[in-house]
C-alpha cells in the first residue's frame, strides 16, 4: 500500500477547475517532485495534502488514513516555503525548536533534537545567530531544519530554492537530497525547474493543465517523453512534423511528430553510413556556446535542427557550411 494516495482529486475555484481528477502515489521514503509551468495545479495539490486547501471532491490519504477532512495541525506534515517565514526575534535555535515547544515535547528532548537536527543541515556555528544575521542559504537550511526537527510523516517543500541564485541552488539541491535520503524522509518537492527535478527526484510526476501528463524516474522522463509537452518540458528536444521526416530521411511512423534530442545527433562535412541510423542533410545558420557545450542551429528545409557537441575552438564548423547529421533511429520518437 502507498504511503500517500491521492483519489480522483479534484480542486476548483468557483468556475476555475485547477486540479482535475488526480490519482497520485508516493512510497514511503521516496522523494517525489511535483513539476510544471506556473498555473498547471502543483502547488494546490501540496496544499490539499498539507491541509491548507480543501478538496472540492476526492480523497487524501497518509500512512493509509484517511486525511481528507483532518484538521491540517493534526497531519502531521512539515512544509517549507519560497518564503521561509523565519521568526525575526529568534535566533536559529528558537526558531528550530518553536514546533516542538508548540507540542510541549520536554526541554532536555528540545534541546537533543534541535543540536542533532543542527547539525544535520550545517548550521552548527550560527546557532545563536538571527535571521538577519543568515544569507539566503542558511535561513533555507534553518527553516528545512525548522519543518524536520518533529520528525514529520511527509515534508512538503513548495519551491523553496527559487528566490536563491544559481550556484548555492545548486549546491542545496544536493544538501536537500542528502539530509532526506539520510533520514529516510518522505517528501514531495514542487518546482518549475526540470533540471532541479531531474537532480533532486525517485520520481516525477509531470502535471500539465491540472492534469498528471507523465510520471516516471528522472531518466525515464527525460528519455521516454510520452506527449508532445512532455518532450518540450523536460530538457530540449528537436520537434519535427512526421510528413516532413519522412521527406528529409524516408522513416515513417505513426503520430502527429517526431522529437529527438540535440546530443544524440552527430555533425560532419561529410555523409556518413551507419547501420540503423538515418541522415538528414543542411547547413548552419549558427553556433552558440552553453559552457562546455556548443550548440548548432542547422536549418534541414524549412525546419531547424539543434545540434550539441562537445566545445572544440579547432573543429568548429563555420556559418554557412553544408553538413550531414546522422542520428539513430531508436532515438527518434515518435508523438
Amino acid at each position: 500500500m502507498s504511503y500517500i494516495r491521492f483519489e480522483n482529486i479534484v480542486k476548483s475555484f468557483g468556475s476555475n477547475t485547477v486540479l482535475k481528477d488526480i490519482n497520485l502515489e508516493v512510497e514511503k521514503g521516496q522523494l517525489v517532485t511535483l513539476l510544471g509551468p506556473s498555473g498547471c495545479g502543483k502547488s494546490t495539490l501540496l496544499r490539499c495534502l498539507s491541509g491548507l486547501e480543501t478538496v472540492t471532491s476526492g480523497k487524501v490519504y497518509l500512512d493509509d488514513k484517511d486525511i481528507t477532512d483532518v484538521n491540517p495541525k493534526d497531519r502531521d506534515i512539515g512544509m517549507v516555503f519560497q518564503q521561509y517565514s523565519l521568526f525575526p526575534n529568534m535566533d536559529v535555535a528558537q526558531n528550530v525548536a518553536f514546533g516542538l515547544k508548540m507540542k510541549k515535547v520536554p526541554n532536555a528532548e528540545i534541546d537533543k533534537r534541535v543540536k542533532e537536527m543542527v547539525d544535520i543541515v550545517g548550521l552548527s556555528d550560527h546557532l545563536h545567530h538571527y535571521p538577519s544575521e543568515l544569507s539566503g542559504g542558511q535561513q533555507q537550511r534553518a527553516a528545512l531544519a525548522r519543518a524536520m526537527v518533529t520528525n514529520p510523516k511527509v515534508l512538503l517543500l513548495d519551491e523553496p530554492l527559487s528566490a536563491i541564485d544559481a550556484l548555492l541552488r545548486h549546491s542545496l539541491q544536493v544538501e536537500i537530497r542528502r539530509i532526506q535520503q539520510e533520514l529516510n524522509m518522505t517528501a514531495i518537492f514542487v518546482t518549475h525547474d526540470q533540471d532541479e527535478a531531474m537532480v533532486m527526484s525517485d520520481v516525477i510526476h509531470l502535471m500539465y493543465n491540472g492534469k498528471i501528463e507523465q510520471s516516471a524516474a528522472p531518466t525515464e522522463m527525460y528519455t521516454e517523453p510520452v506527449s508532445k509537452f512532455a518532450a518540450t518540458f523536460i530538457g530540449h528536444y528537436n520537434m519535427v512534423p512526421v510528413d516532413a521526416f519522412k521527406k528529409m530521411t524516408g522513416v515513417d511512423g505513426e503520430g502527429t511528430d517526431v522529437a529527438f534530442r540535440p546530443e544524440v545527433i552527430d555533425i560532419s562535412t561529410k555523409p556518413v553510413e551507419r547501420e540503423g541510423c538515418v541522415t538528414i542533410k543542411g547547413h548552419v545558420v549558427v553556433s552558440l556556446p552553453h559552457g562546455n557545450v556548443l550548440r548548432y542551429a542547422v536549418m534541414c528545409g524549412d525546419h531547424q535542427i539543434d545540434v550539441d557537441v562537445l566545445f572544440k575552438k579547432a573543429t568548429i564548423i563555420p556559418n554557412g557550411t553544408d553538413v550531414y547529421l546522422t542520428l539513430k533511429q531508436d532515438d527518434c520518437i515518435f508523438l
